[in-house]
């Protein structure tokens, strides 16, 4: 595994880990018909290990955080193998005996437009962290989904106690009041999660909502959209990078890594709105999920092209 120089930032990537099947397809098949993949790979997935292993890949000391199944678990072992191949630091992964990890099998048609289906994971929504003051020790910033909000609370409280940023994907829809979110220093939310938790339909109105009950910084995603957040109470835009799309799976996970650390890294907010949007533009551009996410420098030379 590559070693990173030290004082490069360090992200904890908190939450999911999924495994991935992916096959891509000219056009999604009707009930009861077969169709032909062109593309074909298993690979990991969930919001927090995609963020990490974008992280990774853009050259940010990285550790991931998380349940999954037990000792006995191939599709877990598998998870941790394929972070470790990227040089991710899994040490804060709690194994639950009699545990699973989620698999989902994904299709992706011409467009790059998606079809899921999951098997969630089995008895992993207890678990905390064996030791989560060790765990954010000695990093720059964490990055949390809410997919297992009791395990990445423990985590987000002890972040904050450290008086380290506390980046929370929004990835699924919550309550307004839901106190996950009050630990967040940045909330960067997909447009469905944050359209389901206010119950509005409208970029603006809705990162006003929640603002009205969150202190820290609000931004939401919407692929092809591009970003919006909340600036001195004013709604700020910028459009998304025009790229031909391959394979939209992990974009978003992509942006929130991206985001993480050029926040860790000190950058002013429109550079690190500009390098997430790009890493996440070019994760669309190759196929394989988080194993399509770019590197560092491909992210450089796309912004250098796209000034």
């Amino acid at each position: 595994m590559t070693e990173r120089a030290p004082n490069v930032p360090k992200i904890l990537c908190a939450g999911i880990a999924v495994q991935d099947i992916v096959m891509r397809v000219e056009n999604f098949p009707a009930p009861g018909t077969k169709v032909a993949a062109s593309e074909f790979i298993i690979t990991g997935g969930g919001c927090a290990a995609n963020a990490a292993v974008a992280v990774a890949r853009l050259k940010g000391r990285v550790a991931f955080a998380g349940p999954l199944g037990g000792t006995d678990d191939a599709v877990s072992n598998r998870i941790l193998a394929d972070l470790g191949n990227e040089n991710v630091d899994c040490t804060g992964a709690v194994r639950v005996d009699s545990g699973t990890a989620s698999v989902s099998l994904i299709l992706l048609d011409a467009s790059g437009e998606k079809t899921i289906a999951t098997r969630r994971g089995v008895n992993l929504g207890r678990a905390l962290p064996n030791d989560a003051a060790a765990l954010v020790a000695d990093v720059d910033a964490v990055l949390v989904d809410n997919r297992f909000p009791e395990f990445v609370t423990v985590v987000c409280r002890v972040a904050r106690e450290r008086k380290i940023p506390v980046v929370i994907d929004l990835d699924q829809a919550t309550d307004v009041s839901d106190p996950l979110l009050a630990l967040g220093t940045h909330i960067v939310s997909s447009s469905e999660a944050l359209f389901g938790t206010t119950g509005l339909k409208e970029y603006g109105a809705a990162l006003k909502k929640l603002a009205g009950h969150l202190a820290g910084f609000l931004a939401i995603t919407d692929g092809p959209h591009g970003v919006y957040w909340l600036e001195g109470g004013a709604v700020r835009h910028l459009p998304a990078f025009k790229v031909k799309v391959i394979d939209s799976l992990g974009a978003g996970d992509a942006f929130h890594g991206g985001f993480t650390l050029a926040l860790a890294e000190g950058r002013a907010l429109p550079d690190i709105m500009r390098f997430a949007s790009a890493t996440a533009a070019l994760k669309c551009t190759k196929f394989g999920g988080a194993a399509g996410a770019p590197t560092r420098a491909e992210v450089e030379t796309f912004l250098s092209k796209n000034s």
